[in-house]
């Protein structure tokens, strides 16, 4: 097989790259290790910024999100001195849409059937070959047989433990890393969502989230320890802890039932660089992981998408090769700026196990400049809806 674009990964992030360059006449191959319904029982993120619902739109897979998704125009934040809200259509303008991976990803998977996508589910054992020569290539094995994939470019988006990074030396690959000592137990069940926006709440006993996918389909979070394990959390115990955590005039009235999904991620901020090794592109999780604090992780890969078409159709279709290394440079700028935002709400939000009453206190005094300072929920609000890209 050959095609100009090998893109490893069958994530939302390689599926909008390959939409919006076979959009642009670049034929592409999407290699994924898992089965379509693993990818799509996957849960994730579903607070979309404004640049990756204009991605939608670019890619021609919008339809359901204008239709399905729900328009934020603030967010909540509760502490110990009460609930406020930052309206972000007031501060900066713009507004975020509710609406879960797991659909932009079946978006995208209808976008690419209908224009005959190449997408190779349980493609094992992927490795890459000659990256830094003209003529990279890529081998997968599928049904006991080994396959050949001939390109011009390959992008990396299989995430952070997939084969692109670690085909970078390390000898050239420089990692940063910060892990976070708790987790987030969280939990998907079949009710109506506890407020009509997202609550995030400060809380002694630590960090609680109130989310939803739709009308009908809630997502909630509680900060646990990382010894904690999901066997030790019954649906009981889990309500009793997140009730404790939130407002009393939301935990009095908001409906609870049995969870469909339960499962604790650890947090971390991970940035690699550089993105661009020889003709390989790092794309998403592959390059860099966010805290979830600040729902960063899909928009940042939609992000790296962006400025990767951007670089391959200029070299592809306008043969400007130095196109290409402008890629990392402007991909990061724009990372380590929601890096710095998703640390900034993990440190503001959580509680720490060597927290002191000094670092409560400045907790203390940042929450209430967000509630009182209007420049503090502009630099808030434009974080968060998302910077330009």
């Amino acid at each position: 097989m050959r095609v100009q674009v090998a893109i490893i990964g069958g994530g939302p992030s390689g599926l909008l790259l390959s939409q919006l360059l076979m959009r642009a006449g670049i034929s592409t191959v999407v290699l994924e290790r898992q089965t379509r319904d693993y990818v799509l029982s996957r849960i994730r993120a579903g607070v979309l910024e404004q640049g990756m619902a204009d991605m939608m739109r670019r890619a021609g897979v919008a339809e359901r999100m204008e239709r399905e998704g729900h328009v934020h125009d603030g967010t909540m934040l509760s502490t110990q001195n009460g609930l406020f809200r930052i309206d972000f259509k007031e501060r900066c303008g713009q507004s975020v849409i509710v609406y879960g991976q797991t659909e932009v990803t079946q978006d995208l998977y209808a976008a690419q059937d209908a224009m005959g996508a190449q997408i190779v589910h349980e493609a094992k054992n992927v490795a890459l070959h000659d990256v830094t020569s003209d003529k990279p290539w890529v081998t997968y094995e599928k049904d006991g047989q080994t396959h050949r994939v001939d390109c011009d470019y390959i992008a990396g988006c299989d995430g952070f433990h997939g084969v692109s990074r670690p085909t970078i030396p390390t000898s050239v690959r420089a990692e940063f890393e910060r892990v976070y000592p708790f987790g987030w137990l969280g939990i998907l069940s079949r009710t109506k969502p506890a407020a009509d926006e997202l609550i995030y709440a400060n809380h002694p006993r630590g960090f609680a989230l109130a989310s939803m996918r739709n009308e009908k389909l809630s997502r909630y979070y509680v900060q646990v320890p990382l010894t904690d394990t999901v066997e030790q959390w019954s649906d009981e115990a889990f309500w009793d802890e997140f009730r404790r955590r939130i407002p009393a005039q939301v935990a009095d009235t908001m409906e609870i039932g049995p969870s469909i999904e339960k499962s604790i991620a650890p947090l971390r901020s991970f940035v690699t660089e550089p993105m661009k090794y020889g003709r390989l592109f790092l794309v998403g999780d592959a390059a860099h992981i966010v805290p979830p604090t600040g729902a960063k992780g899909l928009n940042l890969a939609a992000s790296d998408v962006h400025y990767l078409v951007e670089a391959l159709t200029a070299a592809i279709l306008d043969k400007d090769a130095a196109a290409l290394d402008q890629y990392g440079p402007k991909a990061l700028a724009r990372i380590w700026s929601a890096m710095r935002f998703s640390w900034w709400m993990t440190t503001l939000m959580h509680r720490f196990p060597d927290q002191t009453e000094f670092d409560q206190k400045i907790q203390e005094a940042e929450l209430t400049q967000l509630e009182t300072m209007e420049s503090a929920q502009v630099t808030m609000a434009r974080n968060y809806v998302g910077l330009p890209y």
